[in-house]
């Protein structure tokens, strides 16, 4: 019996099958095709995930096969300057290739023991109250605990399991494509930059080496979207928008995507999960797609691992849906909005000014930035503190950072008074006394996820919130002995507080 199977070995699948690795899940993933995709459909990585990678201690990496830009745009090609003091350390979109990040990935999981079986594909499953049965296409049968699909937008985990997929299918398609040009860098950009004017579902990226990412309004809808589309259409449609082919040649690979925005009905059936593009699909404006896949395994994670550990409270697995389901639905909306903005119909012209106008305001700009990064979610955990539910930043303390102390995926009691009592948990939340100049509060107790859980000085509070969110205590006499630190390993000890969180100016 297998703990976990993942279907699909993309950034979601690796980063969910490394997360319930490091509580010691035992996680098998099966990806059909044999090889890794060359092609790098994704290219960034936002705040909101480059703040997991760095609460698990893996950023650097990243950072060094990656490119920081604060530019304007990222919001229907709007193109407001990057905002000043978003609540995060990581204020950039860090550039980096989709390859890139999956092979990080995948090190990072297979060092913590993660199996990966490529050129397995799934075709079945049946659940029961004990487990999954899963049967693969050469006949292989296997059975697990329970089964994520994390196998894209044409999830098979999502077919088997008769999960509705309500949304709207594709009304424009766009191509794209990794060719090398014969056309100067000025004149590509002379013309890129007047066609933008209009048409923002258009432009030509320089990737390095000669090669550059173009992306250009398809003639239509494909019939069949499997095809890929041709060299030959890719220089019609540029010559129809441009007035050139910019010389295009030697292509890496073409591809298209379209505007289908579908949201799973349900992220759970019994055993069996979804995740990443198994359980949402949207058009790619703002680049959140990737990305919502990655939160979606860091909420999924922690609860999953709790729940094969035998310590999960009531309900904590359903609240991946109750938490992410809502996620997926704004970022749904907000792709819809972007797309209409983008048209080249009067009206949509018209109100892509107007919001330009608008996000002239920094408050604006602010704003809706804060939903592509996904540095705005909060859960809602009810009614309390004003820091509840929401993620906290990587605040500095006096021994050190906050993202320093939660490599280990443990929850964390941020305890600035020393007093607060929490041994019971020590098994699964460590307990830090030290301070902090940017937090005004007592003390916090994150989640592994790094939302705030509670806030306060109420050691009964703090009991009843440690109890909602990771179990009873091991030992029931054990709370009310006195705190210690249960930070481990080489982790600093943590930190202080303030009644919100101070906000950082973009550094």
């Amino acid at each position: 019996m297998i703990d976990v199977i993942i279907a699909g070995c993309g950034p979601t699948g690796l980063m969910l099958a490394r997360e319930l690795r490091l509580h010691g899940v035992g996680v098998l993933v099966l990806e059909k095709e044999t090889e890794r995709p060359r092609e790098a459909r994704a290219r960034g990585l936002h705040a909101r995930s480059i703040e997991l990678m760095d609460q698990r201690g893996l950023v650097e990496p990243f950072l060094a096969h990656g490119e920081k830009f604060t530019v304007g745009g990222f919001f229907a090609g709007i193109g407001r300057s990057w905002p000043d003091g978003l609540d995060t350390t990581h204020s950039y979109v860090l550039a980096i290739p989709q390859a890139v990040t999956e092979r990080l990935l995948t090190g990072y999981a297979t060092e913590l023991g993660v199996e990966i079986r490529r050129g397995s594909e799934l075709v079945g499953l049946r659940q029961d109250e004990e487990g999954v049965s899963v049967g693969l296409a050469d006949g292989t049968q296997l059975r697990s605990r329970y089964l994520v699909g994390c196998d894209g937008g044409r999830s098979t985990v999502r077919g088997l399991l008769g999960v509705g997929f309500p949304g709207e299918p594709s009304r424009v398609e766009t191509l794209l494509a990794d060719v090398e040009l014969t056309a100067s860098p000025q004149t590509l950009a002379a013309v890129v930059a007047e066609v933008r004017k209009t048409q923002t579902r258009f432009g030509a990226i320089p990737e390095g080496d000669g090669l550059y990412r173009i992306v250009v309004p398809a003639e239509g809808v494909a019939e069949d979207r499997t095809v890929p589309p041709t060299l030959d259409e890719l220089r019609r449609q540029l010559t129809a928008y441009a007035g050139t082919d910019f010389g295009v040649h030697s292509p890496r690979w073409i591809s298209r995507f379209g505007d289908a925005t579908r949201l799973a009905e349900r992220y759970r059936t019994g055993r069996v999960l979804l995740a990443g593009d198994a359980a949402h699909i949207h058009p790619p404006t703002g680049g959140q797609g990737l990305n919502l896949g990655l939160q979606d395994a860091f909420n999924l994670g922690w609860k999953l691992a709790a729940e094969v550990a035998g310590w999960a409270p009531e309900g904590l697995l359903d609240s991946y849906h109750a938490e992410r389901h809502p996620v997926a639905a704004d970022v749904l909306d907000n792709t819809r909005a972007q797309m209409e903005l983008m048209s080249t119909e009067p009206g949509p012209r018209a109100v892509h000014r107007l919001l330009a106008e608008l996000a002239e305001f920094e408050e604006v700009n602010r704003r809706l930035i804060e939903k592509i990064t996904a540095i705005g979610v909060r859960y809602d955990f009810g009614e309390g503190h004003e820091l509840l539910g929401r993620r906290l930043r990587d605040v500095r303390l006096e021994r050190g950072r906050l993202y320093g102390l939660m490599h280990r995926g443990r929850g964390l009691l941020l305890d600035r008074t020393g007093r607060l009592p929490a041994a019971g948990w020590a098994d699964r939340v460590d307990h830090v006394v030290d301070g902090s100049a940017e937090l005004d509060v007592p003390a916090v107790l994150l989640r592994p996820d790094g939302h705030v859980a509670w806030a306060g000085e109420d050691p009964r509070e703090l009991s009843g919130a440690l109890a909602r969110w990771f179990g009873a205590p091991a030992d029931p006499g054990a709370q009310s002995t006195s705190p210690g630190s249960n930070s481990g390993d080489d982790h600093p000890r943590p930190a202080q507080g303030r009644s919100s969180i101070r906000r950082r100016r973009a550094s």
